[in-house]
């Protein structure tokens, strides 16, 4: 099988999650305990904030951060010296295909994180609804406000989904498992990703 990964997101189809063997990545705080976490992955100013007033608490967890956390902690160097110890690293690579680190989501890291820097052989998605549905809920989303307008969501989604696309072509050889409750995907289907709905109906 190889190295299996379980990525899961903060969409209402993370709870398909179950315990697995594999390296799980989480992304911002988890909706829900999950055991053995490799890293939770953040990428924006607002997560670090919340950390900084203390409205969330990520003590528990190794934290894997974009280039925009990596700058929150060089304009803070006092927050840096008081969580070093929760930074497992910095990852800031930009796929050429993404116009700028705004665009580039925590799931999206978390994926390429996972394809890139620890070689998964298998990822597997749970909460990534916006692949599938104009629905960019998420558990952050109350610790922290967001904008989930109609028109901010289809702004956000019309970046995201072709970001998506471009990495599943990336990374042709990684064999994707997304987790929904149905398979109308709304990207381009690839022969590496495979829609599984069966918890759908547990």
């Amino acid at each position: 099988m190889g190295r299996v990964i379980h990525i899961i997101g903060n969409g209402d189809c993370a709870t398909y999650y179950k315990p697995a063997k594999g390296i799980k990545l989480t992304c911002n705080m988890p909706a829900f305990d999950i055991a053995d976490v490799y890293g939770t992955v953040m990428v924006d100013f607002k997560m670090m904030k919340a950390l900084s007033e203390g409205s969330v608490n990520l003590a528990a967890y190794d934290w894997i951060l974009g280039m925009r956390p990596k700058k929150w902690m060089e304009m803070q160097p006092n927050f840096y010296m008081k969580y070093a110890k929760n930074v497992k690293e910095f990852y800031t690579e930009l796929p050429k295909y993404v116009a700028n680190y705004t665009d580039f989501n925590c799931g999206h890291m978390a994926v390429h994180y996972a394809a890139s820097k620890l070689k998964a052989d298998e990822i597997h998605l749970y909460g990534f609804d916006s692949i599938f549905d104009m629905n960019l809920r998420s558990i952050t989303d109350l610790y922290l406000h967001s904008d989930r307008s109609e028109l901010n969501t289809f702004r956000l989604n019309s970046n995201w989904r072709p970001i998506w696309e471009k990495m599943f072509e990336e990374f042709s050889d990684t064999k994707f498992v997304i987790y929904h409750k149905h398979n109308a995907i709304k990207i381009k289907p690839h022969s590496n990703i495979e829609i599984d709905t069966s918890r759908a109906r547990q």
